[in-house]
């Protein structure tokens, strides 16, 4: 997928039916989702414990956009291979998951994904200043990672944007996780992020028999980001 900084909506499919994700995904691509966000957790790192590999290989037939995937899992590397097997077009890290986080990226690199490096908010941007080469995409959490549907924390604006200076002219995507909705879409964009993750914001009120409402969401979480 060519490298651009226009606004991209991914929805996170913590907030969709798990009975239905196939379905679900096929609805918010169709109303208008740029990626797809997913969220493994492994109930160590995160207190909560969602999918694996096997369950993204299963909705990777269903993802025509691009798939994002967040692993909130400690150690990661042991399961690199596996979801970038998976279909994983991007493999996201946290930096606190790991002692060797280039190492990390090199191997997401290695087995055909793009990678990206999750700073969780206490963890400052130095720690991954001298690696900017061997990442695609920064992901700057705005809540604690683990559960959908939490407070956005106005602290990480700023994060955010000392993020973008930090990369300045690389092909490296800014992302942003947690509390994202039309209140809050405008202030990271603002500050230079470039990919919103969105769960409840896109999911609420609509269902496979009603997608339209996903598309509404959508469209109303791109507008306030201008």
């Amino acid at each position: 997928m060519p490298f651009d900084r226009s606004i991209k909506i991914a929805p996170s499919i913590l907030s969709a039916d798990f009975a239905n994700l196939g379905a679900e995904i096929r609805a918010v691509e169709t109303e208008g989702a740029d990626w797809i966000h997913v969220d493994p957790m492994d109930g160590h790192f995160v207190p909560n414990l969602t999918i694996g590999p096997n369950v993204v290989a299963a909705i990777r037939p269903h993802v025509t956009t691009f798939m994002d995937v967040h692993l909130m899992i400690a150690p990661a590397d042991p399961y690199i291979e596996a979801f970038a097997k998976a279909g994983s077009d991007m493999i996201t890290v946290h930096a606190e998951a790991g002692p060797h986080l280039h190492r990390t990226l090199q191997s997401i690199r290695d087995h055909g994904a793009k990678a990206g490096v999750a700073l969780n908010m206490t963890t400052p941007l130095s720690h991954i200043a001298h690696i900017l080469d061997a990442v695609d995409l920064i992901l700057v959490m705005t809540i604690n990672p683990g559960f959908g549907g939490q407070k956005f924390t106005r602290s990480m604006v700023e994060k955010v944007a000392q993020a973008r200076a930090m990369v300045g002219d690389r092909p490296i995507h800014i992302e942003v996780d947690g509390g994202i909705d039309p209140v809050t879409a405008p202030l990271v964009a603002g500050a230079g992020a470039d990919v919103l993750v969105a769960g409840s914001a896109v999911f609420k009120g609509g269902s496979v028999e009603r997608p339209e409402v996903y598309g509404e969401n959508i469209r109303a979480i791109r507008a306030a980001a201008g």
